[in-house]
This record gives C-alpha cells, structure tokens and sequence, in this order.
C-alpha cells in the first residue's frame, strides 16, 4: 500500500516527537542562592541594653568573644546593633552618671573598635519598646535636631543607625519623615554602603499586623527600590519564637502585603528586609543560638536565600538573618555568656550560610 507524501510527512513528524519524548530533557536552570548579606546580633551589654557602665574589654571578650569568633578565628557574624539609645537623652544632649552628650557611656569607640578592628560592622539602634514614649516626645520636641544629633553620633564613632520606634497606634510619621529628612541631609543614601555612618534602616513588625502605621509608611515611602531613602528594614522577632512554618509566614507577608488594609501595606522586596530569630528567650538558650541543626536557621534557610518578590523587586532572597539578643537583653533573661555563647548555632550557621565578612554591598533590587 502507498502511503501519501503528507500521510509520510504527519508519520514522520509524529515519529521524531515520540524520539525527543523518550530523551530525558534537561532540568530547568535554577538561579544559584544569593549569598547571605546581612547575618548580625542585636547586642544588650551585661545590664539589660542599658550599657550604663563602661565596659572592661577584657570581661567584654571573655562575654561576647562568640561573635568575633565561630571556633576558627572568623566571627560569627557581620553585623552587630548596640541596644539601646535613649531618644530622648539623645536629642537634649543629657550628660548624668550613666549618660554623656545623650549616649550611653557604655556605647563608645572602645567597644565599636572592638567590632570593627575584626571586619564587622557597627550600628547603633535608637529606642527599643522600653523607650517607645522617649521616641514621642522626642518627634513631637524637634524632630529636626534629634536627626541632626542622630547623624552626628554616627559620625563621630563612625557606626550606622537604626530607628527603632515602636509605636503601634499612632505613630508620628510627620516627624519621622523629619528625623529621617534630617539625617539623610548629613549622611546620604549611599548604595556601595562605603561610609559606615550612612547606614540607616528601621525595624518593623514580624508580619504585617503589628507597628501596621509605621510599616505601611516605610514600605511606602522608604523601602522602595526605585527610590531608597532608608537601607533595609528589619522583621523583628514576635512575642515567642515561632516554628517554622510561623517563622516562614510572618516574613511573606512583608513579600506579599496586605492590599485589603486601609491604606493598603505595599508588597516588600526582599532585598529590603532581614528576619529576626531569638537565641535566647525568657530562660532558655535556644538551639538559634547552640544548636544548628535543630535552628530556625536551619529550617528556614532555604527559603530565606530563595524567596521570591511578590509584587515589589526583582531579586529573590532576603538579606540575611538578625538575633537578639547576645549578652543580657532582659534583666531576668537567660545570657549568652559561656558557656552559654552562640558558636554551635550562630556561628555554624555563618559558615553554613556562606556569610561574607566583612559585609558586602547590599542588593539594590
């Protein structure tokens, strides 16, 4: 029997896709995780984040020598906040026993160069929730001048700021908007992250249904990509340390937002925000801080480095991970001290994660 030219044409073709169907065909090209930028620890002193003493160095290393160290001579991190700056003492330049020109006396060169003479970069963090109403004062007295003074402190030891405000129901973002006009007067935004002092991020909720005021506005007016006026934000960590599926919740929705709030909370990229951990809480060290396998860290990991943008950006992953708190961050509270100290957790986790030290240039997208 003959078979028509186009009959053979249609067997033909038919034959050739049955041969391509049976070679197994290649796997799709997955982007290789971009490395953890930011993996850094709010830092507390030995009185609660009051840092009312000056510190002997030598206790001060034998406390905290975990973060400048993992075990092998690297630190365990690349990044460390000192908590916390009086806001109010701040702007009124208040010199009393335990405060000089509105800082701490406990936060000084001494303890930055600490830090920084090993490749890790030093913040400031202004408030905390203790000092929630210090913020309110200080944004409703002069706004203006407390950004000045911020940004003159981060010159003088040569360290960033972090705005931490934790104001939920009405915060004052007029005044926010000048504490943060006034600042980016002296130090500007700064993309290469060359100059230390020109590092200033905020810290926002762990999901989108706490701080809602000051995160829509930030999202909104700070955070964006195509006009960054703060560097990033910093989800911080909830009541309790969640596990981690809760964990991976909190952090999308700053991916996602919440268009159904009014006003809306924009999408977030993540190259705008890193996700805070506990390593200790209440009474227990947690495994974030001995244990690494057994660390949110761990669990999350894959999905940090690989978030995907969710309406905002065009880079997937967070920058990293932050901790609170190394030392003693409540008064009660267990420490970090040895041997209580964050090498198997933190630190292995640096080293896991591939963590760059000193800090590399943050992602602009």
């Amino acid at each position: 029997m003959r078979v028509p030219f186009d009959r053979l044409r249609t067997l033909g073709t038919t034959a050739a896709l049955l041969a391509a169907a049976l070679v197994p065909s290649a796997p799709p090209a997955v982007a290789a995780a971009p490395p953890m930028e930011v993996y850094g620890a709010w830092q507390c002193s030995n009185d609660a984040c009051t840092w009312g003493t000056v510190r002997d160095l030598t206790d001060f290393d034998h406390a905290n020598h975990w973060l400048v160290d993992r075990g092998d001579g690297r630190p365990s991190v690349n990044l460390v906040v000192l908590s916390f700056v009086h806001p109010l003492r701040l702007l009124d330049g208040t010199t009393d026993a335990q405060t000089v020109d509105g800082v701490p006396i406990g936060i000084n060169q001494a303890v930055v160069d600490y830090f920084t003479s090993r490749g890790i970069r030093v913040m400031l963090s202004i408030g905390g929730i203790t000092y929630t109403d210090a913020w309110n004062q200080a944004l409703a007295e002069n706004p203006a001048l407390f950004g000045q003074r911020a940004a003159a402190l981060a010159t003088r030891l040569g360290v960033g700021i972090e705005i931490d405000y934790e104001e939920n129901t009405s915060p004052n973002l007029t005044g926010l908007q000048t504490f943060v006009d006034a600042y980016r007067a002296v130090h500007p935004y700064d993309a290469s992250g060359a100059d230390p002092a020109a590092r200033l991020t905020i810290d926002v909720a762990a999901g989108d249904r706490w701080l809602i005021g000051l995160n829509q506005y930030a999202t909104a007016n700070w955070l964006r990509t195509d006009r960054p006026v703060l560097d990033y934000a910093n989800a911080m960590v909830p009541a309790r340390q969640p596990a981690t599926s809760g964990a991976i919740a909190n952090w999308q929705e700053h991916l996602t937002g919440k268009p159904t709030y009014n006003p809306p909370v924009g999408p977030l990229a993540p190259a705008k925000f890193t996700a805070g951990l506990y390593v200790a809480e209440g009474s227990k060290v947690r495994p974030e801080c001995n244990n690494f396998a057994a660390s949110l860290q761990s669990s999350t990991g894959s999905w940090l480095r690989s978030a995907a943008p969710d309406g905002a950006g065009t880079s997937s992953g967070l920058l990293g991970y932050m901790f609170w708190a190394a030392e003693r961050p409540s008064v009660r509270g267990v420490t970090t001290v040895p041997p209580n100290s964050c090498e198997a957790g933190v630190g292995v986790g640096a080293t896991a994660h591939s963590v760059a030290i000193p800090m590399p240039p943050l992602r602009q997208s």
